[in-house]
């Protein structure tokens, strides 16, 4: 089966300076399939001016690059899901063609016995 995703999906779909995601080869467990739930936000508690020191900002900074990396994280694995999907549904597209295919010869081979079935009896 010949399968060309899009390289612009493969990048949003690969980590950089890593190997390349691979649709036909990556197999997701139950788990990572699995719909996240969605979680209730909390109340945006207001830190007055004064409180806002160097500990804060730190507490700050590493909360936002902890948020970045998860929404990139969740990301990707979207994109890889819906290269995972594409491929999965062009495989069994040409799976159900050569079922088809399969059942078309078998139809041509059974009447070919019957064919031969009446002419020269019962095998």
């Amino acid at each position: 089966m010949n399968f060309d995703p899009d390289p612009a999906d493969l990048a949003l779909s690969s980590i950089p300076g890593h190997e390349t995601f691979d649709p036909r080869k990556h197999r997701f467990s139950e788990e990572e399939l699995k719909p996240q739930p969605i979680m209730k936000k909390a109340r945006k508690i207001q830190v007055p001016d004064d409180q806002k020191d160097e500990k804060y900002w730190n507490r700050r900074y590493k909360n936002n690059e902890a948020a970045k990396r998860s929404r990139d994280a969740r990301r990707l694995k979207e994109n890889q899901i819906t290269v995972r999907a594409a491929f999965l549904e062009k495989e069994n597209a040409v799976l159900r063609q050569e079922v088809a295919n399969i059942r078309q010869e078998l139809t041509r081979y059974r009447s070919i016995l019957s064919k031969y079935e009446s002419q020269h009896g019962t095998l």
